[in-house]
């Protein structure tokens, strides 16, 4: 049996996730695949590197750099999040804190990122091996919403966020063998996406140059909305397991407070305790 692990992204929301999978972590609890949408593709490369609170430190201390999330970026460099910064100049060797690159790699999971091709707006996943030492471009370029960020060079292609194209991945999972999967969601049970907002601010900012970007994003939330009606299935059939938040913490994308940030990977930590007889019995096949 193989088991897959997807991680949603959602900016600071992701906190949530940090903090289940920490307690994976303290678990012992691997995965034969995974895959990490924006967010969730950098809290994935902690956890297949094994650094416990690497990514809380991101969401409740390294945040108030701003270098890492601030109108000052978004005036110097044209991105609110500075990509750059945080998987380049922070998590490099040297930086302040340093992705174990070494453990990274050597992790036998098999690893994914998907990012959006800005000239086709279809989805494009990155594989672990094409990450080398001090060169994130394919967590930068899962991560790098439209509008808020520019987009990420790579390979003479450039990419935006995967969350435009592929939101919640459980297809590729099942394409690359999965039996069963565990999904950890930034969003609450039963959350459905509504038409994107902001629709005329990214149609004035991509229309020329990315207009695939522009269609991909009209249509994203009936992308959504099929995927969690597949993951709902699967989960129904015992194929699928998810963690949502189950604690009323309003927090948004771009939220900064590390208070709300702390509730939040906290409440991952008390869910995936409560959850973890569970987890064990559904990868172990009963």
């Amino acid at each position: 049996m193989k088991t897959g692990l997807i991680v949603e992204g959602g900016g600071m929301k992701c906190a949530y996730s940090a903090g289940v999978l920490d307690v994976f972590l303290d678990e012992q609890i691997g995965f034969d695949y995974c895959i990490g949408v924006s967010a969730g593709a950098a809290n994935c490369a902690s956890f297949l590197a094994g650094q416990r609170e690497r990514n809380l430190r991101f969401y409740t201390q390294h945040v108030k750099d701003p270098n890492y999330i601030s109108v000052r970026s978004l005036v110097k460099t044209g991105s609110l999040f500075g990509l750059h910064y945080i998987y380049g100049d922070m998590t490099n060797e040297g930086g302040v804190d340093p992705l174990d690159y070494d453990a990274y790699q050597a992790n036998a999971t098999d690893t994914y990122l998907p990012a959006t091709d800005a000239a086709t707006g279809q989805a494009h996943y990155f594989n672990k091996s094409q990450i080398h030492r001090n060169a994130y471009e394919p967590i930068m370029a899962s991560c790098a919403l439209p509008v808020a960020c520019q987009p990420i060079e790579y390979e003479n292609h450039v990419y935006f966020d995967g969350g435009v194209a592929d939101s919640v991945p459980i297809q590729h999972a099942l394409d690359h063998g999965c039996d069963r999967v565990v999904i950890l969601f930034s969003k609450p049970r039963g959350f459905r996406m509504k038409p994107q907002g902001g629709r005329l601010a990214y149609t004035l900012k991509l229309r020329h140059r990315y207009p695939k970007v522009v269609e991909a994003l009209n249509h994203r939330h009936e992308m959504y909305n099929r995927e969690m009606d597949l993951v709902d299935a699967l989960e129904e059939q015992g194929k699928v397991m998810t963690f949502c938040p189950s604690a009323d913490i309003e927090i948004g994308t771009y939220t900064t407070d590390p208070g709300i940030m702390q509730q939040l990977y906290d409440n991952g930590i008390r869910d995936a305790k409560a959850q973890m007889n569970e987890v064990k019995e559904f990868l172990n096949g009963k």
